[in-house]
């Protein structure tokens, strides 16, 4: 199990930048299993995190609790994604959302210190670091302007289009708080799609 977890890493690694075998092996030294039962945190809000997780399986949500109480979902992290609070790794602050298991999940975790030291030892993780970099920021541009500029339809076919199988494997309150609306709202729009569909 755990040997097909490394497979699937370095599988997914190898498809951003050819990476030697020797630099292959080194993410068995840095990357130890690690399980969580749906309803488990990787990271709570307010910790200091040093955790840096590849998603072998499962699902995982990222979100934030206002003061009110009310939570609203960051982003998902199904199988092949990295996962982490990285300002807060890059700043050493405490986190400022949740990483919660949605489904029993399996990673593969790293030391964010150990991950970086790796990052300096040959130029092929250098490029896979840049490549996430790039990943994330241009999410992260992505998801601001469909907040700020799209209505809510739009706001959830781009949803079916980025995650498209996880209509059926989160629940609907979950999607609705990613999009911004009530799941009342979600309920009537999904109804009006129906017939198109």
């Amino acid at each position: 199990m755990f040997t097909s977890a490394y497979a699937q890493l370095s599988n997914f690694l190898q498809a951003i930048t050819e990476i030697p075998e020797n630099e292959l092996q080194k993410l068995t030294n840095i990357f130890y299993p690690f399980s969580l039962t749906a309803g488990d945190f990787l990271i709570r809000s307010g910790e200091i995190t040093t955790k840096i997780g590849f998603v072998v399986s499962g699902l995982l949500r990222l979100y934030y609790v206002n003061n009110a109480g009310v939570e609203f979902t960051k982003s998902f992290c199904p199988e092949n994604d990295f996962v982490a609070a990285y300002s807060a790794l890059l700043l050493n602050q405490p986190a400022q959302f949740n990483i919660e298991a949605l489904e029993d999940s399996l990673l593969l975790v790293a030391n964010y210190k150990s991950y970086q030291q790796l990052c300096t030892e040959h130029p092929c993780w250098q490029r896979i670091q840049h490549r996430f970099i790039e990943a994330l920021f241009i999410k992260k541009e992505k998801r601001e302007g469909e907040l700020l500029l799209d209505d809510a339809t739009t706001r959830y076919k781009k949803f079916l289009i980025e995650y498209p199988e996880l209509e059926n494997r989160v629940k609907q309150y979950h999607i609705a708080s990613y999009l911004g609306i009530s799941p009342v709202s979600l309920s009537r729009i999904r109804k009006a799609l129906k017939p198109n569909e």
